[in-house]
């Protein structure tokens, strides 16, 4: 097998402290901080002179991983629009599975994300929604229906 697991998806930030808030109430664990930079780091992204912040967050079961990044130099730029919707081309979403969607969201709605659509059942499997968070990071919530 070529693939052992996924192991984390990265998410380029402007404002770490604030998203990583955002996962943590979502129910991510942080498993540290750390500046990156040097030879190694231009030699694996490609970018000289780079210098940046990460953070990696951990799922409860351990298994799925979000790592988090603010770029000093050379600063981050932004392609897309702001808010682009989810047809938008590229990486979209992250969906997480959870036990209670309407608790999820009623907290997350309280620590500033929104609702970006509805919370909607799919026939009688999943009760599924996105929500937007810090920096237009959009997420989506499946809770699987007995």
């Amino acid at each position: 097998m070529a693939i052992r697991r996924m192991d984390n998806v990265l998410i380029v930030v402007d404002d770490l402290d604030a998203v990583i808030s955002f996962f943590t109430e979502l129910g991510m664990t942080l498993e540290g901080k750390a500046p990156i930079e040097g030879r190694w780091a231009e030699r694996v992204i490609g970018i000289d002179n780079v210098r940046q912040d990460i953070a990696m967050l951990r799922t409860p079961d351990g298994h799925g991983g979000v790592e988090l990044a603010k770029f000093h130099t050379p600063a981050s730029i932004s392609p897309e629009p702001a808010s682009a919707p989810v047809n938008t081309l590229g990486l979209r979403r992250i969906m997480f599975a959870v036990d209670d969607i309407d608790e999820v969201v009623a907290r997350m709605l309280t620590h500033g994300a929104e609702l970006v659509g509805e919370i909607v059942q799919y026939e009688q499997s999943y009760r599924l929604c996105y929500l937007r968070g810090p920096e237009d990071i959009i997420v989506g919530l499946a809770e699987q229906l007995d």
